[in-house]
């Protein structure tokens, strides 16, 4: 499988739905196959809140390949010895592409708390300039899950026609409080920590020792991307060997878990960004200037396959049947499909369990359904 990473630069201002721009701006990206003569076998990836442009493969020296590497790549359910595939890294975050630990241009200094609020449609249209840079006007789909998922629906409204098919996998039509209020913790958390300093932190230092606060928000995060099931399979009551279990500090394994990963992001993730893309997640709604969702999809002329996971406790499968059903009220039922996923991971199993959902998904790209 070719893998290329690029960035892309652009000079003419970003305009954004809260009515400021962004000037200028860049965006990580990368490629993995080969494009065809007429530019019709490009699938566009779509990340989620934690993720990069490094969606498969490996660079030189890694440990683990791209987040969703059992997906995408020779072979694969997005087969790469047929399709040309593309994922961008989103505005807002940090892993290349601007975000409010960029430099502020004229200034070397980097926005932070200046860095204009985001949302997850900004970041679909500054895909969509960077795909018109490269003289892509359609591709064949754009799939992706989380917040990738939103992306993927805002694309079918935002850009009607613009992919022939889109798979959107444990999203939602709009941002419900359940998840609203897991980001409040996190958002709470990073601003009362002290080393946080009103955003004035030094990024170096948090690459070493981390942030407290990110730390207890990504632990809440945890929590709601696993399920009840999940955990007992994976923990049960089992407590960490050599610690006592009557002492104030010792912990079960599912405590210990949630430490290692919520302090070991946070020294790889900026906290910044995490504010900036929470902000965006709370902010979603698929009919936001419209005066229903019934309207919002009449925009769509994709086909619309919507993936639910079955005990997704952060958002609920029902939240996709919420728009296949507008999609048969408004007319369009020949456009959209539901498929629900048997799973009781939780959400993270659109990372997690993808034998379970990879032959849908090769399905849907080799136009066989």
């Amino acid at each position: 499988m070719k893998i290329v990473t690029k960035k892309a630069k652009f000079t003419s201002p970003l305009y954004l739905e809260s009515g400021r721009i962004l000037e200028p701006y860049e965006i990580a990206y990368e490629t993995y196959g080969e494009l065809n003569e007429d530019k019709s076998n490009v699938v566009v990836v779509c990340h989620a809140l934690s993720g990069s442009h490094h969606a498969a493969g490996r660079y030189e020296g890694d440990r683990k390949p791209g987040w969703w590497d059992a997906l995408i790549g020779d072979g694969k359910a997005i087969d790469t010895r047929k399709f040309f595939v593309i994922c961008t890294n989103t505005i807002g975050s940090c892993f290349g592409s601007t975000g409010p630990m960029s430099p502020m241009y004229p200034s070397d200094e980097p926005y932070r708390f200046k860095f204009p609020v985001i949302t997850i449609k900004d970041m679909v249209k500054a895909q969509k300039i960077l795909f018109a840079k490269l003289g892509i006007d359609q591709v064949h789909a754009v799939v992706g899950g989380s917040m990738g998922g939103m992306q993927a629906l805002r694309f079918a409204v935002d850009f009607p026609g613009f992919a022939k098919h889109i798979v959107a996998l444990a999203a939602t039509y709009a941002t419900r409080p359940w998840v609203i209020a897991f980001n409040e913790i996190a958002r709470e958390a990073i601003l009362k920590d002290p080393d946080f300093k009103n955003g004035n932190y030094n990024p170096e230092e948090l690459r070493k020792k981390g942030l407290t606060g990110l730390a207890i928000g990504r632990m809440a995060g945890h929590i709601s991307f696993l399920s009840h099931y999940s955990m007992d399979r994976k923990f049960g009551r089992d407590y960490v060997p050599n610690e006592g279990l009557y002492e104030l500090f010792g912990h079960f394994q599912v405590e210990r878990y949630l430490e290692y990963n919520g302090y070991n992001f946070s020294k790889w993730f900026d906290p910044l960004s995490y504010l900036y893309i929470t902000k965006a997640i709370n902010l979603f709604d698929l009919s936001f200037g419209y005066e229903s969702l019934e309207e919002a999809l009449e925009r769509v002329k994709s086909r619309l396959y919507l993936i639910g996971f079955e005990k997704d406790l952060l958002f609920l499968p029902e939240e996709m049947r919420v728009i296949d059903e507008a999609m048969k009220r408004i007319g369009k039922g020949e456009l959209s499909e539901y498929y629900e996923v048997p799973s009781d991971y939780g959400h993270d199993a659109f990372l997690v369990e993808v034998d379970k959902f990879s032959e849908y998904i090769c399905d849907i790209l080799e136009e066989k359904r």
